[in-house]
């Protein structure tokens, strides 16, 4: 695939601070393995501290600007971390939402000492370093997605009929799959698991709840075997799931 580098998304409540400083932070440091993007559930301008904090530690502000959510709508993230609590939770239950986590930082803006936003800046910072080693160790360790362990993928039945489902619905949790299967949820989940660790699911979390969708970058040929294989044999699919509306 051409690009893999993972989508990130950060927000907070105004897009001027917290939010800013991460993206800035994540280009900087990761800018090689994550594309990163932030946004407000509410656009309020670029807080000119914000930028002189990024000047001060040596980081590029080139192409920060402020935005509301509305405008990533239609997207697909990877991650989507928001940076304050309000944001976490108007976070909106979007499919291209990808994995969402809460990192809960203190608005600077609302802390009247001088080195309110260098210090920000510093505790966003060691959370990004954090994050880009977690993740680019996790992602080296994933199985190339290849049309071999594509097929092998598929070659079991339990693991085909979980994609049919996924494929059918747009995007299912776990408990979904579980129930509409009568089987055990630890062996669904480690089956799902080998899915998203070849490359053919994605997935997010929105509070206690996982839920995987087919990854956004799935090369189109794979698309279509999964799409042609449900349209021939729908017998694979659950009628629970079946006749539910796609997401």
């Amino acid at each position: 695939m051409p690009n893999n580098r993972l989508r990130v998304l950060f927000l907070c409540t105004g897009n001027s601070a917290r939010s800013q400083l991460a993206e800035a932070l994540l280009r900087h440091h990761g800018g090689k393995r994550f594309e990163a993007f932030s946004a407000g559930t509410r656009s309020d301008g670029i807080d000119p501290r914000t930028l002189a904090a990024l000047r001060g530690a040596g980081i590029s502000i080139d192409g920060l600007t402020s935005k509301a959510i509305d405008s990533f709508t239609g997207q697909q993230f990877d991650f989507t971390i928001a940076l304050c609590d309000k944001a976490f939770q108007q976070c909106p239950n979007w499919p291209g939402c990808g994995t969402v986590l809460d990192w809960g930082f203190s608005d600077p803006k609302a802390d009247p000492s001088p080195n309110a936003f260098s210090r920000a800046l510093f505790l966003i910072e060691e959370r990004i370093r954090m994050f880009i080693e977690v993740n680019s160790r996790v992602r080296a360790q994933s199985t190339p997605l290849t049309a071999v362990n594509f097929y092998k993928c598929l070659a079991d039945e339990l693991r085909l009929r979980l994609l049919m489902m996924i494929e059918q619905a747009g995007e299912l949790c776990v408990c979904d799959l579980t129930e509409a299967l009568a089987v055990s949820q630890p062996k669904v989940s480690r089956h799902l698991a080998q899915l998203r660790k070849t490359g053919i699911l994605s997935d997010r979390r929105q509070g206690q709840w996982v839920y995987y969708q087919l990854h956004p970058t799935l090369p189109d040929w794979m698309h279509d075997v999964i799409r042609n294989t449900l349209a021939a044999n729908p017998e694979l699919v659950p009628s629970a799931i079946a006749n539910s509306k796609a997401v």
